[in-house]
């Protein structure tokens, strides 16, 4: 796909790609509505009562629409009582939705109840679709054509590969199949636990929708991408990147920690996009067929002490004395934003260097005024994250100069900020663009009906014994629905395999079927031994 075929109306002013308007109960998507958050539950579907009172967190935590999974007919069938439970309860506009994997006749239950299906192309048999269209229209209802990294058929695996690519070409069959059949309440979702694949994967398929007349509307996420501040800044940095060029409508944040902490941190990413429309132009690009929206390429520099050319992109802070000296004669550019619209400023200024043969590094740069560090990670993630994954820039430099908070006007743990913290933040963005690894990345499911241990406690327990192995990938994944692929670029894997128990794989090879839970950690660790890539700690 040629880089002239945008995939937004404008690389250099805020504007969102127009939808059409797709009703899910009583939330409305695309056609310019507010972009709408979502969650899941990790609850047993069969388990009505449970279900309903999660729903009920989440909604009351600023969710208006709310996933189940429906792995068979019984699940998808007691979608009804917790649809008529959750009514009784007085959350009767909150749209639910059914989530399907493997089995058609689920779906085709599931319809009967919910506000919305979700199915995935990679394990849906397309010929069972109009069935499915056929439910859904007599009903009123949409569908969502998820698509997963993970879960690719094996048919466009071989076509295609693991590939953005391959997941454009799984949407786009679907999508082609329902405007055969006349229906167009359709949202499409292209998730990865990869920043770098979720972010090309999206701008691939609104290019490929715009080719062919398609105006579906697009629900972003991150999958398995973790908790804590881990989780929210590699969140940030995928959902960001994209929502800075206007692509998306409705957003879900997946945590491995309860549901309802994931609605606070997408509330967060979208505000920070509001009104972004006024903020203008940022200038002209020269020559935009030097930009390489789709695959990563990085742009080629010289290397001025450890910044540039092969060098992994630095903080300002680990620059040596070459560098330092290169920075203040000009032979490294220092880019700090002077707008509010950071990731479009900065890549026209570095495109534009790039057309005029400037071969100079680049380190970015961006004072903010911040008074809790969680709002200073969603923020500093949002405008950075888009440039390293498109590999235009060298360096990061965040600051912050909000004046000093005093303990006894905020909470500390909310609010402190500090060198160190912003630090890690700027190693963690540059991590989730995958440009640098500095620490153990963990690929983390936010668990569902299907999961059967406790994910949260899991992913604790993993840490404990592995996070000083920065140089690995490991994932922590409930069920096999998903995770042996959305872990195939991991080294380890820990993957429920039934209840209590576990299989542990390294990279896409299985190791050790169906141990004990309570024996799953230590086998863990002693694969890692066995295979010669266990450290001890320092």
């Amino acid at each position: 796909m040629a880089a002239k075929e945008l995939f937004c109306r404008s690389l250099t002013s805020f504007t969102r790609i127009p939808a059409r308007k797709v009703r899910i109960a009583d939330v409305v998507i695309g056609g310019g509505e507010p972009i709408a958050v979502q969650s899941m539950t990790n609850t047993d579907t069969n388990d009505t009562e449970a279900c309903v009172a999660q729903i009920g967190r989440i909604h009351a935590a600023g969710c208006d629409i709310v996933r189940l999974t429906a792995q068979g007919k019984r699940e998808a069938a007691n979608l009804e009582n917790i649809a008529d439970g959750a009514r009784a309860s007085g959350l009767g506009h909150v749209a639910l939705v059914a989530d399907i994997h493997f089995t058609p006749d689920a779906a085709l239950v599931a319809a009967r109840y919910v506000d919305k299906v979700r199915i995935n192309p990679g394990n849906y048999d397309i010929a069972r679709l109009p069935e499915l269209l056929a439910v859904c229209r007599q009903r009123g209802i949409p569908i969502r054509v998820g698509v997963n990294h993970g879960s690719l058929s094996a048919r466009m695996v071989e076509k295609y590969g693991d590939t953005p690519m391959g997941m454009v070409e799984s949407a786009m069959e679907f999508l082609r199949e329902c405007r055969r059949h006349d229906f167009y309440d359709v949202v499409v979702s292209m998730k990865s636990s990869n920043v770098r694949v979720m972010v090309h994967a999206y701008r691939l398929l609104v290019s490929a929708m715009m080719a062919e007349g398609m105006d579906f509307p697009l629900h972003l996420g991150i999958t398995e991408a973790g908790d804590g501040a881990e989780g929210r800044i590699r969140s940030a940095v995928g959902i960001g990147a994209l929502l800075a060029d206007g692509i998306g409508d409705t957003v879900r944040v997946s945590l491995t920690e309860p549901p309802e902490n994931e609605i606070p941190v997408a509330r967060a990413i979208i505000s920070y996009f509001e009104n972004r429309e006024h903020s203008g132009k940022v200038g002209d690009i020269n020559d935009i067929s030097l930009y390489s929206p789709y695959e990563y390429k990085r742009r080629r520099t010289v290397a001025e002490g450890n910044v540039g050319a092969n060098h992994p992109p630095v903080l300002y802070g680990e620059l040596d004395d070459e560098a330092r000296k290169a920075l203040e004669a000009g032979r490294i550019v220092l880019l700090e934003s002077q707008t509010d619209n950071a990731p479009a400023e900065w890549r026209a200024a570095v495109l534009n260097m790039a057309s005029r043969g400037d071969d100079r590094p680049v380190i970015l740069h961006k004072r903010y005024n911040e008074e809790s560090m969680d709002t200073l990670r969603i923020k500093a993630a949002c405008d950075f994250g888009m440039a390293f994954i498109d590999g235009l820039a060298d360096g990061i430099w965040i600051e912050n100069e909000y004046p000093e908070v005093t303990p006894d006007s905020h909470p500390a743990a909310e609010t402190e900020i500090t060198p160190k913290l912003i630090g890690e933040l700027a190693l963690s963005i540059l991590q989730a663009a995958r440009v640098r690894m500095t620490r153990t990345e963990y690929i983390a499911c936010p668990g569902c009906g299907r999961t059967l241990f406790d994910l949260q406690s899991t992913l604790a327990a993993v840490r404990a014994e592995t996070s000083h192995l920065t140089h690995l990938k490991i994932a922590v994944m409930g069920c096999i629905v998903n995770g042996p692929g959305e872990m195939a670029d991991a080294d380890y894997g820990y993957v429920g395999a039934g209840r209590g128990l576990v299989t542990l794989y390294k990279g896409k090879e299985i190791m050790r079927r169906s141990i004990p839970q309570s024996e799953a950690v230590p086998a863990l660790v002693e694969l890692i031994r066995s295979c010669g890539d266990w450290k001890d700690p320092a």
